[in-house]
C-alpha cells in the first residue's frame, strides 16, 4: 500500500533530530503517543471508556496509559456508552477535557441521545457560557474481518448534528497531532479512526514531535495531478494513493486530497482543483444515501458547475447493512472500483 504525504513539512528518515522527535510509528502507535502528549501537558485530559485500562483498549491504542498516569486518570467503565458520554459531558462542565473510547462505532448507538441531545447543545444552549471539549474516539469501517456493530462507518450521521464537530485521520503524522488538536478545541469532536489501519506497517512513517502542524478543520492535497480530483478520508485515502499510482503507470495523472475534517467541511481546496482538472471523484466506506459524498456532490456542483467536464462521480459502500466477512471485499471500495469511476469520468 503506498504511503501517502502526511505533512506540509515532511519529515525523512534522514532527519537530524534525536529518536526523542523523531519516530517511524504506526497509526496505532501514533495515537498512543498523541494521548500520551496530551495527558502530559494537561492534567484536565483523562481518558475513559471500556477496557481503556489494564487492557490497553481493544485496539491497545491506550496501552500503558493507566499504568504512568493512574486509575484517577484512565478510568475503565461499565459496558455502558451512555453512561460514559453523560459522564464526559459532566466532566468537560466542570473544568476536565475527557476523553471516551468507543469500543467500536457500531456501539455509539445507545449514547446517541447523550451526544445529540446534551453534548452537541449546551454551548449554544447557554449562549457560549458553558464549553464541552470533550472528544469521543471512534474506531470505524471495514477491513477487518467483522460484521456489523463492529465495521460500519456511521460519520454523516454525527457530521449532520450542528455543535458537533467531526474528524478523520488516515496516516500516522495527522493521527498524533490531530488527536491533540481535538483534546484543546472547546468544541465536542467526535474522532473516527480508520481500525484496519491502526497497526498496518505499509503506513509506518516518521512523526516529528517539534514539528508545526496543519490546521485541525482543514483538508489537505497530497497527491498533485492534472486529470481529474480523487477526494478521500480516513481509511479510502491510502486505497486512493494506490489507485493514483496505478493510474499513473497508464499515462493518466490524478489529484488526491484528504478531507480530514467532515464537520466543518473544507472544500476551498477540492473547489480549486476540480476547477483545473474539470473531474471528482468522491470515496468512501460509508452508505453512498444521504452521505458526506453526497454533500461533497452537491457543494462542487454549486461551486464548480461550469468547470466540470463530467458528473461527479461516487465510489462508496453499498445501501445496505455491512455484510459477513466472506463479502467485506466486494462491499468495500477498492482499486480496481475507484479506475473504474476514473475510466468513466474521463471517458464522459
Amino acid at each position: 500500500m503506498a504511503a501517502p504525504v502526511t505533512s506540509a513539512k515532511p519529515v525523512t528518515e534522514t532527519h537530524t533530530e534525536t529518536q526523542a522527535t523523531v519516530q517511524k510509528l504506526t497509526i496505532g502507535k501514533a495515537l498512543n503517543a498523541g494521548l500520551r502528549a496530551a495527558m502530559e501537558a494537561d492534567d484536565k485530559v483523562i481518558m475513559m471508556g471500556e477496557d481503556v485500562g489494564k487492557l490497553g483498549g481493544v485496539f491497545r491504542i491506550t496501552d500503558g496509559l493507566q499504568k504512568d498516569f493512574g486509575e484517577h486518570r484512565v478510568l475503565d467503565t461499565p459496558l455502558a456508552e451512555s453512561g460514559i458520554i453523560g459522564t464526559a459531558v459532566g466532566l468537560a462542565v466542570r473544568g476536565f477535557r475527557p476523553v471516551c473510547e468507543i469500543q467500536f462505532e457500531g456501539f455509539i448507538f445507545p449514547g446517541f441521545d447523550q451526544i445529540s441531545s446534551q453534548l452537541a447543545k449546551l454551548h449554544y444552549r447557554t449562549q457560549g457560557e458553558v464549553k464541552v471539549p470533550v472528544v469521543i474516539r471512534v474506531p470505524f469501517g471495514g477491513g477487518i474481518g467483522a460484521v456489523e456493530h463492529h465495521s460500519e462507518s456511521p460519520e454523516s450521521l454525527f457530521s449532520h448534528i450542528a455543535g458537533l464537530r467531526v474528524v478523520s485521520c488516515s496516516n500516522p503524522v495527522d493521527a498524533y497531532w490531530m488527536i491533540q488538536q481535538a483534546i484543546r478545541c472547546d468544541d465536542p469532536v467526535l474522532f473516527f479512526e480508520p481500525k484496519r489501519l491502526y497497526h498496518s506497517g505499509a503506513l509506518k512513517a516518521p512523526v516529528d514531535t517539534t514539528a508545526t502542524p496543519d490546521p485541525l478543520f482543514a483538508s489537505r492535497t497530497v497527491r498533485q495531478g492534472t486529470a481529474a480530483t480523487v477526494v478521500a478520508y480516513g481509511p479510502s485515502v491510502p486505497v486512493c494513493l494506490d489507485a493514483a499510482s496505478a493510474a499513473a503507470e497508464e499515462g493518466r495523472s490524478l489529484e488526491v486530497i484528504d478531507l480530514r475534517t467532515l464537520s466543518p467541511l473544507d472544500l476551498e481546496p477540492v473547489f480549486e482543483s476540480v476547477r483545473r482538472t474539470g473531474r471528482l471523484i468522491a470515496v468512501s466506506e460509508a452508505q453512498s444515501e444521504s452521505s458526506i459524498t453526497s454533500e461533497i456532490a452537491a457543494r462542487v456542483q454549486q461551486e464548480c458547475f461550469y468547470s466540470l467536464e463530467a458528473p461527479v462521480l461516487r465510489v462508496t459502500g453499498f445501501d445496505t447493512p455491512y455484510p459477513p466477512a466472506k463479502l467485506e471485499e466486494h462491499y468495500l471500495p477498492d482499486l480496481d472500483r475507484v479506475l473504474h469511476a476514473v475510466d468513466r469520468a474521463l471517458e464522459w
